[in-house]
Order: C-alpha cells, then structure tokens, then sequence
C-alpha cells in the first residue's frame, strides 16, 4: 500500500492569507501558524516543504525574522 491515502497526499496548509485589497500577506503576530513553518531547532523550512510561492516565501520569512526581533520567537532551540 502506498504511504499517501487514496485521494493522494493532504493538502498543504494555507500560509499567506488574502486582504481586501487582494494583497498577500503574513501575519508576525500569529505566533502559532509561524512555529508551524519553523523546525524545533528553529529553522525556518524550505518552499517545497511547506508549499509556498517564491513570494510567499519571503513574506514567511520576514514575519518570522520580524517575531524573532519582537521577542514573540525564539532564535534557537536553546532558549525553547
């Protein structure tokens, strides 16, 4: 039996969310959705493993460089 169900592997997770405007955007505040998107060691994961555009990607990047700075975020595992 293959590793994936029936209907193929699950669907990746919404990253960016979409405002009025239609500008994407990412939340640095939304501490929970950003930790997903990191490892325990507190790297930040690639675009192949969570499923995000280039731009995506960078806005990924930058809220959680953003919560990082604010303090809402670990830099390193060390201080988990």
């Amino acid at each position: 039996m293959s590793r994936f169900s029936r209907f193929g592997p699950a669907p990746k997770p919404k990253v960016a969310r979409e405002g009025a405007d239609g500008r994407i955007w990412v939340d640095y505040k939304d501490i929970e959705n950003l930790r997903r998107m990191m490892s325990p060691n507190g790297k930040i994961y690639g675009r192949k493993r969570l499923g995000t555009s280039a731009r995506e990607q960078k806005l990924v990047a930058q809220a959680i460089k953003r919560a990082r700075f604010m303090g809402l975020l670990p830099y390193t595992s060390a201080t988990l």
